[in-house]
């Protein structure tokens, strides 16, 4: 009988710290929800106003009267552009050699210990690097192809540790069965491990493309804040050898050089947009690839 009443005590001592913990963790999750909130409503009604069609197709200009941003827009689109296509196959490729080619040893450790040091690194010291090297040693001097240089090196490690994960996610059986049909190691890897790992990679690029999209420290430092626009699609090619400021850039120039802090908000809105459509994207190719994955 007293075994019977101490495992009931011993029962609603655990029921009351489970109803305590899990109070304490919704307590925590709401905080986060209502601050994340928080900061969109401010930014939303600090900026709304100010964005309309003329302010995202035009360029600041005193002689006309003039406040956009529509020479910042193609510089984030350009570097974007840029950097993806260059840091996506490179990040996919390391992390497929890490993975499946490499024999685990002091080699991978060391590289896997390289790739989590860099994605700690402050970003204003990349910039300092892009801008002495890429720069000045290699003569490309402020311009969007020095930004896109020295985020590519930015983004790397957070590609190429994404892309691992989300390969060490797929079951052995996976390979095992591959091999066991006879198939080789590239076709195991192409038509079976990238299929499954799929949403896992395409989640960090996503990442490192919302890293792209929020530097500012890094651009500041070698892509320079240039915003004029292209006039032609012929000269989107020149411009890439040329300085061009990003959104960002201009948010940092708008809130101190200039103290313009209404088109400070309203690049900030147009950002947090971007930003939606980026994460949005993102979850529709993962549900997308994960459908492709049960069929």
């Amino acid at each position: 009988m007293n075994d019977h009443a101490g495992s009931l005590l011993t029962e609603k001592r655990k029921r009351t710290q489970d109803l305590y913990l899990r109070f304490l963790i919704f307590l925590c999750a709401s905080f986060t929800v209502l601050l994340l909130a928080g900061i969109i409503v401010y930014v939303l009604m600090a900026g709304m106003h100010r964005v309309s069609w003329s302010f995202l197709t035009s360029v600041t200009s005193v002689l006309k009267g003039t406040v956009g941003i529509a020479g910042n827009i193609v510089n984030t689109v350009m570097i974007i552009f840029m950097t993806a296509v260059i840091a996506t196959p490179v990040g996919v490729g390391a992390a497929i050699y890490l993975n499946e080619y490499a024999r685990p040893g002091k080699l991978v450790d060391g590289i896997e210990f390289a790739t989590e040091t860099l994605s700690g690194i402050p970003s204003i010291i990349f910039g300092l690097f892009g801008m002495m090297f890429f720069g000045q040693t290699l003569g490309l001097g402020y311009s969007l192809l020095t930004g896109s240089l020295t985020l590519i090196l930015m983004v790397l490690p957070l590609i190429t540790r994404n892309t691992q994960e989300a390969l060490k996610t797929v079951p052995d059986s996976y390979r095992h069965g591959a091999v066991g049909l006879g198939a080789g190691k590239w076709h195991t890897i192409r038509t079976i491990l990238l299929p499954s790992a799929m949403p896992g990679i395409i989640t960090g690029v996503i990442l490192a493309i919302g890293r792209i999209v929020g530097e500012s420290a890094a651009l500041l430092f070698t892509a320079g804040s240039a915003k004029a626009l292209p006039r032609t699609i012929g000269d989107l090619f020149p411009k890439v050898f040329q300085s061009g400021g990003t959104m960002t850039i201009q948010l940092y120039l708008s809130a101190t050089s200039e103290g313009d802090f209404e088109t400070a908000f309203g690049i900030a809105v147009v950002l947090l947009l971007l930003v939606f459509l980026i994460n949005l994207g993102t979850k529709s190719l993962a549900a997308n690839f994960d459908v492709t994955r049960k069929k």
